[in-house]
């Protein structure tokens, strides 16, 4: 559109991209948000003090009594918000008076990944007793009392990978001893067959829509949100990522069975105990959706997140097991089949959510200074080239 200018869009726009591109509510709403609040201040540093004053006045609102906020810190991980670790001292109901460690998740201005705190805190929610996850406590979803929307979530045991492990940034690349990867291969493919099996139908997700089973319309849902996210992002024009769009909505997927998905099921986004090699917690629950099991299938199998094994050739589904392995066990514990067709489908669809991440989003808010990570996202941006060339490939293969 000649003369639009993305960092300040009016009204007019953001009407017809959701015209264009219609997904989920919540969806819709988050992004439209985005949009209209894109003009304002860019991303303002926070204190440790703005930040307990707003997990008070939070609690306040939440009618918690008789508690204290202490020894509140700056938490790393979670590259994509800002979080803070704390301890609370309360009446916890059913429990008694208890210190219990917890965590602050916060978005900036904006994000490399524009997400819903509330799907994210009613997804965990669903998720407890079902797989590991972190209590969730209490969610902020308007920023009403933090300065950005937020949730606090308790601390969970663990860690992402030994201490003397080689990785990557955000986990990639990381390479486990044969040892351990024989302790948490098989938990890890059964944790993942445990969120496709759950039958959500009584889970509190009123922040998510359930796709017609039978039809594409899940597959679309997700192509129209992300190229919605393209469009609003980008700078210059791609024609790969048009190209791929038109390839994937000639080919969309029927949905053969709804099942609750996590988005980046892979090393990095899980926490174990060292000295007895459990899984303790599964994180990163923000791009979950109720939607195709195949679309957590691929990403887990993507070669950006395997490693070689020992003897130099064998790649490792997320540094773990071989990939035909990973297939049957995971066919075995949740007794659901793997379409390779709809598996390559979801493979070119999540390449294409990367690029439109790193070389969408991520200019644009490094460039309006929206995150306090723009020098990391416009790093991030050398490698675009790599995942739509990727991408090239496996529409190449699809043929």
């Amino acid at each position: 559109m000649i003369g639009l200018d993305k960092n300040r869009p009016d009204g007019a726009w953001i009407e017809n991209l959701r015209a264009r591109f219609p997904c989920e509510r919540e969806i819709d709403r988050i992004l439209s948000r985005k949009l209209a609040r894109r003009g304002g201040s860019p991303f303002a540093p926070v204190t440790l003090e703005q930040l307990v004053d707003g997990v008070d006045a939070l609690l306040r609102a939440e009618n918690v009594a008789d508690y204290r906020i202490d020894n509140a810190r700056w938490l790393s991980g979670g590259a994509s918000k800002l979080q803070m670790a704390f301890e609370l001292e309360w009446q916890r109901p059913g429990v008694g008076y208890e210190r219990t460690a917890m965590v602050l998740r916060m978005e900036p201005a904006e994000s490399i990944v524009e997400t819903s705190r509330l799907r994210e805190f009613q997804l965990i929610k669903a998720m407890e007793g079902v797989v590991p996850v972190p209590p969730v406590f209490w969610c902020d979803p308007e920023g009403r009392y933090l300065p950005y929307p937020a949730l606090i979530y308790g601390f969970a045991p663990g860690v992402p990978r030994p201490s003397q492990a080689v990785a990557g940034v955000s986990g990639l690349g990381t390479v486990l001893p044969r040892e351990l990867r024989e302790h948490l291969a098989p938990q890890f493919v059964d944790l993942l067959a445990r969120i496709h099996r759950h039958d959500f139908s009584r889970d509190a997700l009123d922040a998510f829509e359930t796709p017609a089973v039978g039809t594409t319309q899940c597959a679309e849902w997700g192509v129209n949100w992300w190229e919605r996210v393209w469009t609003e992002d980008c700078e210059e024009d791609v024609p790969m990522m048009h190209l791929a769009t038109a390839w994937m909505r000639r080919n969309l997927p029927v949905l053969d069975h709804a099942s609750l998905v996590h988005s980046d099921y892979r090393t990095g986004n899980f926490l174990y105990t060292e000295h007895d090699n459990r899984i303790t917690a599964l994180l990163d629950w923000e791009l979950g959706r109720i939607g195709d099991r195949h679309q957590d299938i691929a990403w887990t199998t993507s070669r950006a997140f395997a490693s070689l094994a020992e003897d130099g050739t064998t790649m490792l589904v997320c540094g773990l097991l071989p990939e035909q392995e990973f297939y049957e066990q995971y066919e075995k514990a949740s007794g659901f089949s793997v379409n390779p067709r709809t598996l390559h489908w979801y493979k070119v669809y999540n390449a294409y959510s990367i690029a439109t991440l790193i070389l969408g989003t991520g200019y644009r808010i490094a460039r309006n200074g929206k995150t306090h990570q723009d020098i990391l996202v416009a790093w991030l941006i050398g490698i675009g080239g790599m995942i739509v060339d990727e991408m090239r490939t496996l529409i190449e293969e699809g043929h």
